[in-house]
């Protein structure tokens, strides 16, 4: 009768092991296990709106210290000529790369470079105002090739920011395969324009400089899919002033602020310590 009272229990035991603690094994083994960081890196193209720019230039040997005021200028997006029959750096594109430092309070740190291109307006009044050839002028004159004028930075404005991001969740669905996130952006950092000009005739060398230092104020809308790949819409404000941009025999100075658009494809790879 003991032996059969112990037999009993046994089995009690038995099936409330199964019943309970096995699954709470099981689920345990489901769970999923993440990283505690993310690394993610975007490619894409962008538009761009600038404001009126007062360009300054300064030719001591020549005479000259004047500016030309309020100049308008346009920018070349190259994407919409045919994306896929040129080099993939020749139109206005943008990169950004990012790394993940708190996922849960969505803290992360950003290098973000732009390349657009700024082109002074061809064919419009231009106001010069200042010394020319040693003498004080105030005049208007056409601003165009066809009278020896032009200024480009058209092998990009290329604006450099260190950001620090601000990442909201809007909405995820329950397998996170699918993730609707905003992020706020912000960021300081420096330009290496591609300088290109001739004034009065007088044309530099082309070339690349660093030529100043920019701030900038990005809200972008990204969309997540299978956790890994994302497109990503952005809105972005930035002010640069550029100094010691090389003309002919002097140097040129000038600010401006951008309005750029941008939309980019985008990978993420888990990176840091697993967590459960």
């Amino acid at each position: 009768m003991i032996e059969i009272m112990k037999e009993k229990k046994i089995g009690f035991v038995v099936v409330m092991f199964f019943c309970v603690v096995s699954p709470l094994i099981i689920l345990a083994q489901k769970k999923e296990t993440k990283r505690k960081h993310e690394i993610y890196f975007s490619w894409g193209y962008n538009a761009e709106w600038y404001t009126h720019s007062t360009i300054h230039i300064s030719q001591p040997s020549l005479g000259n210290n004047y500016q030309l005021n309020k100049l308008s200028a346009w920018d070349h997006p190259g994407w919409n000529e045919g994306l896929f029959s040129k080099q993939i750096t020749v139109p206005q594109f943008n990169v950004r790369v990012g790394y993940v430092i708190n996922e849960e309070k969505g803290w992360i740190f950003e290098l973000n470079y732009d390349h657009p291109k700024f082109i002074v307006n061809n064919g419009q009044t231009a106001h010069l105002t200042g010394k020319l050839n040693n003498r004080q002028v105030d005049t208007t004159f056409v601003f165009s090739q066809a009278n020896g004028f032009h200024y480009f930075l058209n092998n990009g404005a290329n604006f450099f920011l260190f950001d620090i991001v601000k990442r909201l969740h809007i909405y995820k669905s329950r397998d996170e395969n699918f993730k609707l996130d905003f992020l706020g952006k912000f960021g300081i950092g420096f330009t290496v324009p591609h300088v290109d000009n001739e004034l009065f005739g007088n044309s530099n060398t082309a070339h690349f400089q660093i030529g100043g230092w920019d701030t900038g104020l990005e809200a972008a809308i990204r969309t997540t899919f299978y956790k890994y790949v994302y497109l990503e819409y952005g809105n972005k404000l930035d002010y640069a002033r550029y100094s010691g941009l090389k003309i002919y025999d002097g140097t040129a100075h000038q600010a401006f602020g951008t309005y750029e658009m941008m939309l980019s494809l985008g990978l993420v790879f888990p990176a840091g310590k697993k967590v459960n």
